[in-house]
């Protein structure tokens, strides 16, 4: 058995390809645009969208009408809320009941508007994952043939930034793909994705033959050197602090592992990059900055490949591996624990607080670590820059049926005190690959060969190896 990430399974149909990858802090895409809306009253928005940080404001999109209380906004709020206002909540919101706060599934955001509607709650209808939302939090639905004066007409409009008087906050933290506006037209859900019919799970259908109208856009992240293109064929978004490197191949039809956030309890890391990049707490508090993070899968079977970078340190002492769980019923450093396995820079490696014997290479910023986790066997090999450790003879490690919690999942942190950042290539680094390795299955973008018979830690991966 292994753990996927809810609303996250590989799934036959459709597969997106990319996604842009938002930092939270600096990112976004903007346009103005242009002539006359095609019709004022209706209009459709999708977002699919994996979150990386919660407890923050996460913007979807804007429409600056003239200055901070005057624009339309969609978004996630501090509470973790989805909010959706027209004029500064003057002409209509919604705001949800339900708190979304997975940072390690998708999420599929979907609002279709029409105004003509005779039934005031049939004028804004809020999908979440192809479900409509009715319990909310606060509600007020537009007037009766209300007229847009925000979204889709003739204003400066931001994807992942609130935009009030042409400043940026409250940025989108997290992953974008398939990001659509539909200008003039309030479809149905249905009309941008499906239930599975085996397993169920809400999924992303082809929507590149739909009209977009006269100011509709379709982002589908697939061209590296212009992520702001228009797929619809109108005027490309200006992109503000979004590179190459920020197109990923995790998407909603194949999900990667990142580090998780939300098993943070004693570390009090940093996420950055899309959490790729986890940066432990400087000295301080006690324990804050002796223990390590995990990633959002864990497994119990199969044999998995991924790389760790290790950016920065001071006077820590770096320490990579596998762990069978979180921290968060525990200080010990990863070194220390029981079912725990940790690479440490000094060149050693660890296992319940004792050396396991072998030889292992010293490391330090700059060199990156690879990971092989054989499953099948019970097995861990160490790669230093693609150089195998310990003369190629793996590690023999418990079985994760006799774990406490039956999983392994990769885990970095630091034992001394200092800190270090780690920045994980699961198959999308955050970090300039000067080469390109995909595993056997063609997922995954590794800077250094992936051993043979070895897999990226993906969705599609995953359900390869469950079937």
């Amino acid at each position: 058995m292994l753990i996927i990430p809810a609303n996250s399974a590989s799934v036959s149909g459709y597969a997106v390809d990319n996604s842009c990858r938002f930092d939270g802090s600096s990112a976004y895409l903007r346009k103005t645009f242009s002539g006359t809306s095609t019709d004022s009253k209706k209009f459709t928005m999708s977002f699919w969208c994996k979150r990386t940080a919660t407890g923050e404001n996460n913007t979807f999109l804007t429409a600056n009408i003239g200055g901070s209380a005057s624009r339309d906004r969609f978004y996630f709020t501090a509470a973790d809320e989805i909010t959706f206002f027209l004029d500064n909540a003057g002409d209509g919101n919604l705001r949800t009941n339900r708190l979304f706060r997975d940072t390690s599934a998708w999420y599929h955001v979907f609002i279709s508007i029409d105004t003509t509607q005779g039934t005031a709650a049939n004028r804004v209808k809020l999908y979440i994952n192809g479900t409509q939302e009715t319990s909310f939090a606060s509600v007020a639905y537009p007037a009766l043939n209300y007229d847009l004066t925000g979204f889709g007409n003739n204003v400066e409009h931001t994807i992942g930034a609130d935009d009030s008087d042409g400043g940026s906050n409250e940025y989108f933290n997290g992953y974008m793909a398939e990001a659509a506006f539909v200008d003039g037209v309030a479809h149905a859900v249905t009309d941008f994705g499906e239930f599975d019919e085996d397993s169920g799970i809400w999924k992303p259908i082809d929507v590149s033959g739909l009209t977009f109208g006269t100011n509709g856009t379709y982002l589908d992240f697939e061209d590296s050197a212009n992520l702001g293109n228009d797929a619809n064929g109108g005027t490309d978004w200006t992109e503000t602090n979004i590179a190459a490197i920020d197109q990923t191949t995790d998407t909603p039809t194949n999900n990667f592992a990142t580090w998780n956030p939300l098993d943070n309890f004693y570390a009090e890391s940093t996420f950055q990059e899309g959490n790729l990049e986890v940066r432990g707490k400087s000295p301080g508090i006690i324990y804050s900055y002796e223990t390590y993070n995990t990633a959002t899968i864990g497994v119990s079977s199969g044999k998995w490949f991924w790389e760790a970078k290790l950016t920065a340190k001071d006077s820590g002492s770096p320490e990579i591996g596998i762990v069978d769980g979180g921290p968060t019923a525990s200080t010990q450093q990863l070194r220390a624990r029981t079912y725990g396995w940790a690479y440490k820079g000094s060149g050693s490696v660890y296992n319940n607080g004792s050396t396991v014997g072998g030889t292992f290479a010293s490391y330090t910023t700059g060199d990156i670590i690879g990971i092989a986790l054989n499953l099948n066997d019970n097995e861990l090999t160490f790669y230093k820059n693609g150089a195998v450790q310990n003369s190629g003879t793996a590690l023999s490690i418990t079985a994760p049926g006799s774990t406490t919690s039956g999983f392994y999942f990769p885990a970095g942190g630091d034992d001394n005190a200092g800190n270090v950042t780690w920045q994980a290539n699961f198959g999308n680094a955050p970090y300039a690959i000067s080469s390109g390795n995909a595993d056997g299955n063609g997922h995954g973008n590794f800077e250094y060969a992936v051993p043979s018979g070895y897999l990226a830690l993906c969705t599609k991966n995953l359900s390869e190896v469950l079937s």
